[in-house]
């Protein structure tokens, strides 16, 4: 059967990276909510749409990443059937005679 994994694993340093990015733009939003020239419920308002905004971006990446791994299992399982099947056929079952290639002229 094949060696290759199903998941794959992301460096500490792209995960890193990922994180500090999600946290600077939390935090440059946050801050800009808070500073902004405005009523606080429409502060209120847009410090939940980014919520929502997040909430969902986080949803919809999980189930992208659901559907890519279990087209790779799918894939894997159809693999480990042909190989399976490929491994008990025999070609030349036995009662039928194999036909030999005549020997070569001297």
């Amino acid at each position: 059967m094949s060696d290759t994994p199903v998941k794959q694993q992301s460096t500490a340093a792209f995960h890193g990276q990922a994180v500090a990015s999600f946290a600077v733009a939390m935090a440059a939003t946050a801050l800009g909510i808070f500073r902004l020239e405005a009523d606080a419920w429409v502060r209120g308002f847009l410090a939940i749409a980014v919520l929502y905004l997040v909430t969902s971006a986080f949803t919809l990446a999980k189930v992208i990443r659901d559907r890519q791994e279990a087209g790779q299992i799918v894939s894997r399982v159809d693999q480990a059937r042909l190989e399976k099947l490929l491994a008990g056929h025999d070609p030349f079952p036995a009662g039928e005679a194999r036909r030999q290639a005549p020997p070569a002229p001297r």
